[in-house]
C-alpha cells in the first residue's frame, strides 16, 4: 500500500499495490503493521456498506460526537463516488476546509479519514457501492451532521440537483 498525504493533517489517500497476472490481481486493502508505521489507526470495531441505486445521490456530511469520535476507511467497491472530508478539529489551521477525491472500482483507493472529520460523498454513476471500516461502534446518540451546501464550506460537489435525504438536507450550517 502507498499512503498519499492529503492538504488535511492526518487524512490519507491510500493506493493499492496490485499484483497481476493472466488471472487478474491481488492486493492487500489493510495491513496493521503497514497502518501503524504511518501512524494510522489500526483496530477497526464496525464495516459498513452503503448501496446507492442513483448516479448524483448525496450522502453526508456526517462525523459522531465526542467521545465516540471515529476514524473511517472508505473504499468504493462497486460504481464511483466523488468522496469529501472536511476537518472539524477545534484549533486545526486547516479548520472547515474540505478535500475531495473520486473513489471507484477501477482504483480501489480509499481514504483514510481521521477523528473529528466530518464525512460525505456523491455517487457519480448508477449502483454506486461504498465500504467503509470504523474504528468504533455507530452511536445513533453521537450522531451529528452539516449542510452538505454549506456556503461556509463551498464544497464543489460535481453534479448538480443531488438526490439527498430528508435527515441530510435538515441537517443545520456549521456555526
Amino acid at each position: 500500500m502507498r499512503f498519499r498525504p492529503t492538504p488535511l493533517e492526518g487524512a490519507w489517500v491510500v493506493e493499492l499495490e496490485p499484483r497481476e497476472d493472466e488471472r487478474g490481481l491481488f492486493a492487500r486493502t489493510f495491513c496493521a503493521e503497514e497502518f501503524a508505521a504511518a501512524g494510522l489507526e489500526t483496530s477497526f470495531a464496525q464495516c459498513n456498506v452503503s448501496f446507492n441505486v442513483k448516479r448524483g445521490t448525496l450522502r453526508g456530511l456526517h462525523w459522531q460526537a465526542s467521545p465516540h469520535e471515529e476514524v473511517k476507511l472508505v473504499r468504493c467497491t462497486r460504481g464511483a463516488v466523488w468522496d469529501v472530508i472536511v476537518d472539524l478539529r477545534a484549533g486545526s489551521p486547516t479548520l472547515h476546509r474540505w478535500f475531495g477525491v473520486e473513489l471507484d472500482q477501477d482504483s480501489r483507493r480509499a481514504v483514510y479519514v481521521p477523528r473529528g472529520f466530518a464525512h460525505g460523498f456523491q455517487t457519480l454513476t448508477d449502483a454506486a457501492e461504498v465500504f467503509y471500516q470504523m474504528s468504533v461502534p455507530y452511536q445513533p446518540a453521537a450522531a451529528r451532521g452539516a449542510r452538505y451546501d454549506d456556503p461556509r464550506l463551498a464544497i464543489e460537489w460535481p453534479l448538480s440537483s443531488p438526490n439527498v435525504s430528508a435527515r441530510d438536507a435538515e441537517w443545520p450550517k456549521l456555526a
